[in-house]
């Protein structure tokens, strides 16, 4: 053990640690898919027709992914337990607000600073997984990461409604956001941002990180780690977030309960699928953009035996369809691993900020093409949907899906160059299913 560092890497300690940021993932990930079946009732408690509803999300994905690079460059200046508190006290204000909201402007601007608090929780978590795990254990854990975070779409589905229909909108979202003061004071006493005395955390002025950033925006591994997660990720997350549950429920006649019991389901797909595929990033690293690639077309390919039928689809192959779109989220969990293969740890807050705008762009643009092909082919409002309207407003998922592939297979080329270029030997031990530990800050001068 080096003589700085103080606790094992990998050890019990790390699991702890990563519990505790974990539980900080899920609340951010309950926020965030809270409107995913709350949407209805927000369209009447607010007065708000479908592009208004889109809205809401919308700005809370936009929110989130402009704070990526700014919350990338703090978190390798401060670390990721300054950015996790930072990120539960303005999620549970938000929440908080959101509950008591009358107004559509109130609500809107609660949804903003929760995205905003939302942004700084994800990427630090990757870093502590980055920072307290051993190689061999990254991409498991990163893999367990996405999926366990995804219990908090588990209580946003069928339990908040239940809640919803017992409790109230106010009550409900009131006592959801007193989660946050608990997790706040666990994080405080808990979480450590480095295994080693001095913290591994790049001590240098912001100007100057905030600087680098274009350097590590440059590194063509960067960008294939983003338009992985941009790829992979937007069809899950608009489905949960929000056009999921209306398009089960006035598209194919699905009843409420029906419909937020399949989106529960979908976790659990979540589950086996990220493990699979944790295991199989393991085994071969160097095929890890093929994968996705793969992935995605398993995924189109099931939307499109359910849009292409004139009559709602039969419920199996509505469940098909969901649990490829649910594959769809533990795949772009690789474009943080890529981005791990190409970035020293010093730079990862900056790497994965970039790679998590990817995918949250694609899901917002995605959420506004839907909402506004609704509006404008039924202007009547969220009662008057039917197959047809979501038939055609599901369907620009294939314009982001072909655009995002394009690029991943674009920059793929460019990532193998640079290997060849910068880090002998690196492509060749990848093929042969060893992992590459990128060896520090001085060979891409991030």
């Amino acid at each position: 053990m080096p003589r700085d560092q103080v606790h094992a890497i990998g050890g019990r300690r790390a699991w702890g640690i990563w519990l505790v940021a974990m539980a900080v993932y899920v609340l951010a990930v309950f926020h965030r898919s809270s409107l995913g079946v709350a949407g209805l009732l927000a369209s009447e408690r607010f007065g708000i027709a479908a592009t208004e509803l889109a809205f809401f999300t919308v700005l809370q994905l936009v929110v989130y992914a402009a704070m990526q690079v700014p919350v990338g460059v703090l978190l390798d200046r401060y670390g990721s337990r300054a950015l996790l508190l930072g990120g539960l006290v303005l999620m549970t204000l938000a929440q908080l607000t959101f509950a008591f909201a009358t107004s559509f402007g109130v609500a809107v601007l609660a949804r903003a600073v929760l995205g905003a608090g939302d942004a700084m929780v994800f990427v630090s978590v990757i870093r502590l997984v980055a920072v307290w795990f051993l190689v061999r254990q990254a991409p498991m854990v990163t893999q367990v990461t996405g999926w366990g975070g995804q219990l908090g779409s588990i209580a946003a589905a069928a339990p908040l409604t239940l809640l919803l229909d017992g409790l109230g909108w106010t009550r409900t979202f009131a006592a959801a956001s007193s989660v946050g003061v608990v997790l706040l004071v666990a994080v405080a006493l808990l979480v450590k941002d480095s295994p080693y005395a001095r913290r591994e955390v790049a001590r240098v002025k912001l100007r100057a990180l905030a600087e680098s950033v274009r350097t590590v925006w440059g590194n063509p591994g960067t960008r294939l780690g983003m338009w992985t997660h941009f790829t992979a990720q937007f069809s899950g997350t608009v489905f949960a977030l929000l056009w999921g549950f209306p398009f089960l429920v006035r598209g194919q006649g699905w009843s409420e309960v029906a419909a937020g019991t399949l989106m529960m389901v979908m976790i659990g797909w979540v589950v086996l699928s990220g493990l699979v595929l944790g295991a199989a990033v393991s085994r071969w690293p160097w095929y890890r953009s093929w994968i996705v690639l793969g992935i995605v077309a398993v995924m189109a390919t099931a939307w499109a035996a359910v849009l292409l039928r004139p009559d709602p689809a039969p419920g199996w192959l509505v469940v098909l369809m969901a649990f490829a779109t649910a594959s769809g989220g533990p795949a772009s969990m690789i474009g943080f691993d890529l981005a791990r293969t190409f970035m020293p740890v010093q730079a990862l807050g900056r790497a994965n900020g970039i790679v998590n705008v990817g995918g949250f762009v694609a899901s917002l643009l995605t959420m506004a093409a839907i909402g506004l092909v609704l509006d404008l082919r039924e202007p009547r409002g969220m009662a008057a949907y039917d197959l047809d309207d979501f038939r055609w407003a599901m369907a620009t998922q294939y314009a982001f899906w072909l655009f995002g592939a394009a690029q991943m297979v674009r920059f793929r080329r460019r990532a193998v160059a640079h290997l060849h270029r910068v880090h002998p030997g690196a492509a060749e031990q990848m093929r042969a299913g060893r992992p590459f530990v990128h060896p520090g800050l001085a060979d891409d001068a991030v």
